[in-house]
């Protein structure tokens, strides 16, 4: 069945910003602009609405559809933490199937069996059943042997590696950043060096073995420093980063919130300024949820034993769209963060309007207003640090190749 989107403003991450139309052919995209139309089409006026590439969502730590569905996701990268862990062939396959039919879920593998950090993972066989990357999961593994043997292995098998960037020696049993906040609230605390420390060893391992490496999360001015220099350098490195961390500082803790409780926790306002200087500045290559959906159960607990970690999936294109009306980036380079760049780290012929790739597709009115509200949220769970937060940009249809998803 052929479908033509019309009166649409294209938004492609290679093709920039166009107003035209778009032609899908079962699942595939086959034209786009302007051209002749197919008389046996069916046709959906977009109404000067945007449409896009669907994000792609790289680190995920549920599959929730619902959430999803409301971001404009079509495709998640599922982090190995699950239990049980990504760390088998038949569990990993599995995993790829849990989304079908309204969600492609492209599984992460343990890099070491059971995450523990210490023996390796069988990544070749993982890779076979359908995973597209190899993780650390939450954790950073402390052996630099081990790591090594994980990065060159991944290469080997053409995968890319998700590392956790926090040294686990300094930020073991805390729960905040070192800082005035921290220190106010009598929170355990690590220093924001801790992730700089686990970045600049790991990138010396990706450099001598020629790997590549993706830090699912980089939040400090130090951390971006380092791999502005690695990529200089051609060592092969992408970094991404939540809304969060561009949006909120240590201040958000001040009242023991725990739905503002991430990992890595947030960092001061330097470091939240340096962050949106990175993305400004294309060092950042990746906006993630960081979606990890947490029940009352995990979160109404003092702040030190609160589990960390937002719901962020369906919040995170709204949010995002923030950084275009205040000049940080423009739209299409925002949609290379969503969804180009992911699909590039996962090995995926998606994220951009181009013929031939697969029609998944976002029809977004960037400008309709909408209030994040905890208590209503299209996901497991409502832990958001944003509750309350007005924003604009509202998702109207998601297409996964080229079918609506209700």
């Amino acid at each position: 069945m052929k479908t033509l989107f019309t009166n649409a403003r294209l938004v492609c991450p290679l093709g920039g910003v166009s107003n035209g139309q778009l032609l899908v052919d079962a699942e595939t995209i086959v034209a786009m602009g302007d051209f002749e139309a197919p008389s046996d089409a069916q046709v959906i006026d977009v109404a000067g609405k945007i449409l896009a590439p669907a994000l792609v969502d790289l680190g995920v730590f549920a599959v929730d559809r619902a959430a999803c569905r409301a971001g404009g996701i079509a495709r998640v990268g599922l982090m190995p933490d699950q239990s049980p862990v990504l760390d088998d062939p038949g569990i990993v396959r599995r995993a790829a199937l849990s989304g079908k039919p309204a969600l492609w879920v492209h599984p992460i593998a343990a890099a070491t069996q059971g995450l523990k950090g210490t023996d390796l993972a069988e990544m070749a066989l993982n890779a076979s059943a359908g995973a597209r990357a190899v993780a650390t999961g939450r954790r950073w593994i402390a052996s630099s042997g081990t790591m090594r043997k994980v990065l060159a292995y991944a290469r080997d098998c053409g995968l890319a590696v998700v590392a956790h960037a926090e040294d686990g020696g300094l930020t073991d049993g805390t729960a905040a950043t070192e800082g005035e906040t921290a220190t106010r609230l009598g929170l355990p605390a690590a220093p924001a060096m801790a992730e700089a420390l686990a970045i600049a060893r790991d990138l010396m391992l990706a450099e001598e073995t020629g790997a590549r490496i993706h830090f699912r999360q980089v939040t400090t001015a130090a951390g971006f420093d380092l791999i502005r220099a690695a990529k200089r350098r051609g060592v092969r490195v992408t970094c991404g980063i939540t809304p969060a961390h561009l949006l909120l500082s240590d201040i958000a803790i001040s009242d023991f919130r725990t739905y503002a409780r991430l990992s890595p926790p947030l960092r001061d306002e330097s470091d939240r300024q340096a962050a949106r200087e990175a993305v400004r500045d294309g060092t950042v290559d990746v906006l993630s949820s960081g979606h990890d959906p947490r029940g009352p159960e995990e979160k109404r607990l003092p702040f030190a034993d609160a589990e960390p970690g937002m719901s962020g999936a369906g919040t995170l294109l709204a949010l995002s769209l923030g950084l275009v009306r205040d000049g940080v980036l423009p739209i299409e380079r925002l949609f290379a963060l969503l969804a180009r760049n992911p699909a590039k780290i996962l090995g995926l012929e998606t994220g951009t309007l181009e013929p031939g790739k697969p029609a998944d597709l976002v029809v977004l009115d960037e400008g309709s207003p909408w209030l994040i509200d905890a208590t209503r949220m299209a996901a497991r769970a409502g832990n958001t640090p944003f509750d309350g937060l007005p924003v604009q940009g509202k998702v109207l249809a998601l297409y996964k190749g080229g079918t609506l998803v209700d």
